[in-house]
């Protein structure tokens, strides 16, 4: 006996996608993140004692840290708004909150529902397609939560034996991948229209004038800031941009 409001064949699926046991999953996973949030600002303050860093010193770093989470923040925010008419709110924040990937997420949902000759969003998205799909996502998710935690410890211990071997080779690589990755990502876009350029472009230019600024003027909370200022922006540029 299916649950009041539960149908395989119904293409209502406001009744599975709100399903109690989803919002409990949701909920699980924001308690997991602010635990989570609460023990490491906790070692914070005890690492940075040990460090010799003052309370003034890591209280300016979490504050920096915190500027610098508003873009990923907005994208995570935009990646929400765009699953929500597909998957509802308790499938989008269980999945948000765990991995955020709207590209993964839509595109092994839309692999599952195509198993079923069924198309996200169309007349043939019923209930039973839904399920299909989150549980393709979930399965996906899950399996890079297991590689990054049985591949962590295997990668700190290479880590370990490049230190011993050249203590400066992993003062390097860290730096190296991220600007690898960074200027990857942001290449790939420039490619797309003369306004991912632009915006590109001002973005570093307005993140340049802000670390300058805070040199040479003194200002250090330019260094915390910068990132938001950037971000803003280089919005603004592109909104302007494509509706002038």
């Amino acid at each position: 006996m299916l649950p009041t409001g539960i149908d395989p064949n119904s293409t209502e699926i406001l009744p599975v996608a709100f399903h109690p046991v989803l919002w409990v999953a949701a909920a699980g996973v924001f308690a997991v993140i602010i635990l989570q949030s609460v023990i490491y600002l906790r070692a914070i303050r005890r690492a940075g004692a040990a460090a010799d860093l003052t309370d003034q010193q890591v209280s300016r770093a979490v504050r920096a840290g915190a500027v610098a989470a508003i873009g990923p923040s907005l994208a995570v925010a935009l990646v929400a708004i765009s699953l929500l008419p597909l998957f509802a709110t308790p499938a989008v924040l269980t999945r948000i909150g765990l991995v955020g990937s709207a590209a993964f997420d839509v595109a092994a949902a839309g692999l599952a529902a195509g198993t079923q000759d069924a198309q996200l969003g169309g007349p043939t998205y019923t209930q039973k397609i839904f399920a299909i799909g989150f549980a393709a996502m979930t399965l996906g998710g899950i399996v890079w939560m297991l590689s990054a935690l049985i591949l962590t410890p295997i990668l700190s211990k290479g880590d370990q034996t490049l230190r011993k071997v050249n203590p400066a080779v992993m003062t390097v690589v860290p730096a190296a991948a991220l600007l690898g990755a960074f200027f990857t990502l942001a290449l790939a876009e420039t490619t797309k229209s003369p306004v991912h350029l632009v915006t590109l472009l001002v973005s570093a230019a307005t993140m340049g004038l802000c670390l300058l600024g805070a040199k040479y003027l003194k200002k250090s909370w330019l260094h915390e800031w910068g990132l938001g200022f950037a971000i803003v922006v280089a919005l603004a540029v592109a909104y302007f941009m494509t509706t002038g």
